[in-house]
């Protein structure tokens, strides 16, 4: 069984003292340490820390951490969050009509590969509601046209304000949030984009790479921004094609990507092993 952790993610200006100030806080009050990573950026002088403790022994608690690292933190301008373990996130799943990157998260939520409560699925479409229902997860049907586009988000973000939910995933969600949406969620909301960015954007990208006889596709997950598909990274992959396969194995290669993808953006997420800086990410596997 998986211990019950708490994990620090801090980021500041690269000075010496950093990962000792870090660890002899966390030494000072039990805390068991079970991962510890960290990487400086030369080119920008940051510093990024992932910390993961064992909350068994562990001297502090949501209620007390903060009034006790505080200190520590203003002292080297660390920017911080801290995650304890024993909540588990709440994720919501927007989709349109194709459903093979909702059924592969669904299939690792009832696995429990991903560690993660649903309270819903909404969609612009209706064809996915017997699929998610089977999984007995709420389905919300939310119609979406120009017209009604601010109706829709206005029910959208109220029902994410409702079930509390601590982030998003557009599982092939094929309508452009607004600013406003985007901005209430800062890396809370995460995208699968079918193409390999920052090549190919936009639609049909596998049409596009047919056309151009390319010999690799790719399948990218980023964080959702107001630029289309220029979020930060979290993931990618890519898979060799050739003159051989047709636009129909391009699409079917590429949804098997974008499944794996999609899925491990998530998790990385949800494990709390990702830093933004300059619009990429840190992301320590």
């Amino acid at each position: 069984m998986a211990q019950e952790t708490a994990r620090l993610l801090i980021t500041c200006a690269d000075r010496s003292g950093l990962i000792a100030a870090v660890t002899g806080f966390l030494a000072k009050h039990s805390g068991n340490i079970l991962e510890a990573d960290q990487h400086t950026d030369p080119r920008y002088g940051e510093f990024f820390m992932r910390v993961e403790v064992q909350l068994e022994g562990f001297g502090l608690d949501a209620n007390t951490f903060d009034a006790a690292w505080s200190p520590v933190a203003d002292a080297h301008a660390m920017r911080w969050r801290m995650y304890w373990g024993n909540h588990r996130k709440r994720m919501a799943i927007l989709v349109s009509k194709e459903g093979h990157c909702l059924s592969d998260l669904l299939w690792r939520w009832r696995t429990k590969e991903l560690n993660v409560d649903i309270p819903f699925v909404a969609s612009n479409h209706a064809d996915l509601r017997s699929e998610v229902e089977a999984f007995g997860l709420a389905f919300h049907h939310i119609p979406v046209t120009p017209e009604t586009r601010p109706l829709a988000e206005e029910e959208l973000i109220r029902r994410i304000d409702e079930t509390r939910i601590d982030f998003v995933v557009l599982a092939r969600y094929m309508q452009v949030l607004s600013h406003d949406l985007v901005a209430r969620y800062p890396e809370r909301a995460i995208n699968i984009h079918h193409g390999f960015l920052p090549a190919f954007a936009g639609p049909k990208p596998y049409h596009q790479a047919y056309e151009r006889g390319v010999k690799i596709i790719g399948a990218t997950s980023h964080y959702v921004t107001d630029l289309l598909d220029e979020g930060p990274i979290i993931a990618q992959s890519t898979l060799p094609v050739d003159h051989r396969d047709t636009v129909e194995d391009l699409v079917r290669k590429g949804r098997d990507l974008e499944r794996v993808v999609l899925a491990t953006a998530v998790r990385q997420h949800v494990e709390d092993k990702i830093l933004g800086s300059q619009n990429r990410t840190i992301v320590f596997n």
